[in-house]
């Protein structure tokens, strides 16, 4: 061969055809010759040190057989790292995380076939292909219900997907809940409503996902329910997921619980043993990832409720052995999913989340919660917060006094406000429970 260079791209195939694509990608296809001195010595070049010892430590012997293949004789090979451009320091913690960013993802298509199927699915997963299969002739609406992790949002995209590809003229509105209701609010505020109800209203299907967040947003009911009505009559597709059955959704309006009910209810369990270990090695599979059966059974043992969490320790597996070459085994995953397992989040946590959820329930901004506003939306939001973060936290008077730069007296008075408010007031009963619902979801 007439260069290095073209040895090099000899070599990257030979070791491209004897590692997964994932390896490939990551580690070897940018690596690049530096030199190739009298001595038989080759120095390459990688793109960061983190890479480097990686690749010095599990693939030393790959590369140096590689080139004995390509040259026909041994080398011993040098490896160093490109310097940051402009820098001349080590790498940064900001760059070793977008190594690990870079990582495959193991990201997957919703549809039907990428879907796995269990006892606690089976009912959802059917009737899902009918309406996929015969919009608006099968169940209409469809409602799917089951707690947060479970494959709700695949089944939805899953239906767009296959009706996309069987009816390519349908007009399909895909959205969730929350984005429905800032776009009714946009639409209120800026004098739009009929451009912002032709779009709803002129859909052949509409697919609508965590509809438990209409919950006490009375405008937003209102502008549904008008439009479920215009789309039922005109018989047109309507499919919504929730956490939980329409019977439950606190603060919604009777007129919609009725009216989600009467096409087909069907839920969604938290899968058995054997659809946890086929999740599991099915996202195990689309890493390129080699999972041993004890470790699978190990993570389906461990995390039961959320296929997310299984999948995350997936991911999280992968990421050590990706990044830090140790394999997959029981000891490992122990301390891949110990986070996972702790149930209870750090209180910042679920103090943004509550926050965030009542913000959204009043329709104000988490700020004008933490802020000096005193209108009496933003006044009755903030109260709610801080009722709802000591029931759920069991925060002292103080320390919410503090989070709010408020002094105790004033969060005393708000808590004390809220349980007389909601001791003689349903509705607001009810919309204090599904914030709580929402928030420990």
């Amino acid at each position: 061969m007439d260069s290095i260079n073209e040895v090099l791209d000899a070599v990257r195939l030979y070791c491209k055809e004897k590692t997964s694509d994932a390896t490939y990608a990551f580690y070897i296809k940018d690596i690049k010759a530096v030199s190739f001195e009298n001595s038989n010595t080759i120095t390459l070049e990688l793109r960061s040190e983190f890479v480097m010892k990686i690749v010095s430590d599990r693939y030393t012997a790959l590369l140096k057989e590689a080139f004995k293949s390509v040259l026909g004789f041994d080398v011993d090979i040098k490896f160093v790292a490109a310097k940051p451009e402009g820098e001349d320091g080590d790498k940064s913690a900001a760059e070793n995380q977008m190594d690990e960013k870079s990582l495959p993802s193991g990201r997957y298509e919703f549809t039907f076939e990428n879907f796995i199927k269990g006892p606690s699915n089976q009912f959802a997963f059917a009737a899902a292909q009918a309406v996929a299969a015969n919009p608006s002739g099968a169940y209409n609406p469809l409602f799917i219900y089951g707690p947060s992790g479970l494959g709700k949002t695949h089944l939805l995209n899953a239906i767009k997907i296959e009706i996309q590809k069987n009816h390519p003229d349908f007009n399909i509105v895909y959205v969730d809940c929350e984005k429905f209701t800032n776009e009714t609010i946009t639409a209120i505020k800026t004098a739009t409503m009929e451009q912002f109800r032709q779009r709803y209203r002129k859909a052949d299907v509409l697919l609508i996902d965590d509809i438990q967040f209409l919950a006490g947003k009375e405008s937003t009911q209102e502008e549904f329910f008008h439009t479920f009505n215009t789309l039922h009559n005109d018989g047109r597709q309507i499919v919504i997921a929730s956490d939980r059955p329409a019977k439950e959704i606190k603060s919604l309006e009777e007129r919609l619980r009725t009216r989600f009910e009467w096409g087909l209810t069907a839920d969604i369990q938290p899968p058995d043993f054997e659809t946890r270990v086929a999740i599991v090695k099915r996202k195990a599979e689309l890493l390129n990832l080699d999972l041993p059966n004890d470790v699978a059974e190990y993570i389906a043992n461990h995390l039961k409720q959320n296929i997310r969490q299984l999948e995350g320790a997936v991911k999280k597996l992968n990421a050590y052995y990706m990044l830090e070459g140790i394999e997959p085994c029981i000891g490992v995953t122990t301390t891949a999913i110990k986070d996972t397992l702790n149930d209870s989040q750090p209180i910042p946590v679920t103090i943004e989340k509550i926050l965030n959820e009542v913000a959204r329930t009043y329709n104000v901004m988490p700020s004008d919660i933490r802020g000096k506003k005193r209108n009496a939306n933003v006044s009755a939001a903030r109260q709610m917060t801080m009722y709802i973060i000591r029931e759920v936290t069991g925060m002292s008077m103080e320390a919410i006094g503090q989070e709010f730069q408020r002094d105790h007296s004033t969060v005393v008075y708000s808590i004390k406000t809220m349980e007389e408010n909601i001791n003689r007031d349903q509705h607001l009963k009810e919309m204090c429970s599904d914030i709580m619902k929402n928030v420990r979801t």
